[in-house]
């Protein structure tokens, strides 16, 4: 694996664990009286519902991983098919100028008389 992508591997891992430490607090609110906590809470033990809340939020964790991983996977398909078109790009620009200089030497033969003598000269001492 190159440095890049291990990297980009430690930068996702680190993002996502800022992430997952922030929804943590955020589901677990400020702390109130006990009395209202039971009024709220999804089941009569407050240590199941904070269980819960953790497997939510790994849930969402783990999504959020998949989710980062199919991008990256897109980015470098994006990245490879950008590769590839610069690539033919740089080819026909090649061709391109080529045949422009292929051209621009024909007309200058046909400008040049004394070219076109040299060039007449030239064809006939090939069939002699």
């Amino acid at each position: 694996m190159s440095s890049d992508g291990q990297y980009e591997d430690s930068v996702s891992s680190l993002m996502l664990e800022n992430l997952r430490h922030r929804l943590l607090r955020a589901f677990r609110g400020p702390s109130a009286p006990t009395e209202k906590r039971e009024r709220w809470s999804l089941s009569t033990n407050p240590r199941a519902d904070e269980e819960l809340r953790r497997a939510k939020i790994d849930g969402a964790i783990s999504w959020l991983r998949s989710e980062l991983l199919e991008m990256r996977s897109q980015d470098r398909q994006l990245a490879k098919t950008l590769l590839d078109l610069n690539t033919e790009i740089q080819k026909l620009r090649s061709e391109h100028q080529l045949s422009r200089n292929a051209d621009n030497a024909a007309q200058q033969a046909v400008a040049d008389p004394e070219l076109q003598t040299t060039l007449q000269n030239k064809e006939h001492s090939e069939y002699v």
